[in-house]
């Protein structure tokens, strides 16, 4: 099941391979923040900015995820893993 990155109910990316793909995108486009979790614990989690949410979807007809990854491989030039 591909991914996407949404706002509200509005698909905002190409489908994507995996979940981790778009994690990886929407950290490359400044839209992951480090939020702190526990203070005393030093502990930081990684959440979307804004109302983004990332979501298994439908490609749409004619796009192929694994496509859109090496597309963004290349131009972002992002090293996704197998």
């Amino acid at each position: 099941m591909p991914y996407a990155l949404f706002c509200n109910d509005a698909k905002l990316s190409k489908a994507y391979p995996t979940e981790a793909d778009v994690w990886r995108l929407a950290r490359q486009s400044g839209l992951v923040v480090d939020v702190t979790i526990s203070a005393r614990r030093s502990s930081v989690h990684l959440q979307l900015d804004n109302d983004y949410e990332i979501r298994a979807c439908s490609a749409e007809p004619e796009e192929d995820p694994w496509r859109n990854r090496a597309d963004a491989e290349q131009d972002f030039n992002i090293p996704f893993s197998s």
